[in-house]
């Protein structure tokens, strides 16, 4: 069945008919989009929306973020025309998700962007469709949260990253992926109580109440467990998952601005994920992906799975 479907399907993420179902095309060949969904500003009937931030202005070190949408759409590509690995559930078959494509945006005007972000996931958070973001750097999931703490009040953050991004700074204004959180905490956006930041290894010495499960924890005690701990802090409240792809080992994602050593394996964050299923996820993003960094492409690959893993989270919470 699925070999005769790979002979017919070509440039699913125009062609195909349904918004829902698995897709067959090669994974060389055809028009690319997040796991070959109808790419579209149609909202009518959707779900979930993928869509791009090519934003890489707010970096500390070194840019190629803004490259990460792309490459992780063409690495998605890759991943088996089966429902994903380890769920009892086929978020493409029961859910309407489709791609969205990218904000556009004045690359040359970084003040206005972060409004010309909220506005984008406002859109389609209006018509009742949430959204997981390809990044990009990680500044933009403050724009992000403002959108959703619009329509939802304040959230829990689960983060995975390597740093805390929660250095004080007080100017709203500044445009720094290493403060938003900061700002997303004295604005109200996330709630730090039931919020939790997984695999943290730089020092930061005021975690504005943010519960820290850092990498060395998870390397002791194990995904498993560190997954259970996540779901008490978390309980029931709305969350908001990041997925920073430095909270990788940079031997598992080389490609990044700022790698720090000693972060988890691809396999300890593929079992922390799967055992996350029953939080309420209501939106999130894969951020920091940057190609120039890495030539195999590895990074991408990763990221692409670490979204596919947010969509079946999300999928899980609503069935």
């Amino acid at each position: 069945m699925s070999l005769h479907k790979a002979k017919t399907q070509i440039d699913h993420a125009f062609t195909r008919s349904d918004l829902k179902g698995l897709s067959f095309e090669n994974a060389f060949a055809g028009a690319n989009s997040f796991m070959r969904r109808r790419y579209t500003k149609d909202l009518t009937g959707v779900e979930l929306a993928v869509t791009g931030v090519p934003f890489d202005q707010a970096v500390t070190n070194r840019p190629g973020t803004r490259l990460g949408p792309r490459a992780i759409r063409e690495a998605s590509t890759l991943q088996t025309f089966d429902p994903p690995y380890g769920w009892d559930i086929d978020p493409f078959s029961d859910h309407a998700i489709i791609d969205y494509g990218d904000v556009a945006f004045d690359y040359a005007n970084i003040s206005a962007f972060p409004k010309v972000l909220k506005a984008h996931i406002a859109t389609i958070l209006a018509a009742d469709v949430e959204t997981v973001t390809l990044g990009g750097d990680h500044y933009i999931s403050f724009p992000i949260l403002q959108a959703y703490a619009d329509k939802y009040g304040p959230l829990s953050l689960l983060q995975f990253d390597a740093h805390s991004d929660t250095w004080p700074d007080d100017n709203m204004e500044r445009v720094d992926h290493g403060t938003m959180f900061y700002k997303a905490v004295q604005m109200g956006l996330i709630d730090p109580k039931c919020s939790v930041q997984v695999g943290i290894r730089t020092t930061n010495s005021d975690t504005l109440g943010v519960n820290t499960i850092d990498a060395r924890e998870v390397h002791e005690k194990g995904p498993v467990a560190v997954a259970k701990k996540i779901k008490s802090i978390l309980g029931s409240a709305q969350t908001y998952v990041s997925f920073d792809i430095d909270c990788l080992d940079p031997a598992f994602a080389p490609g990044t601005g700022t790698p720090v050593w000693g972060g988890l394996s691809s396999g300890q964050a593929a079992i922390i994920l799967r055992d996350l299923a029953g939080i309420n996820m209501v939106g999130g993003d894969v951020v920091e992906v940057s190609p120039p960094f890495d030539p195999t492409g590895s990074t991408a690959v990763a990221a692409a799975h670490a979204a596919v893993e947010l969509i079946c989270l999300w999928a899980y919470g609503k069935s």
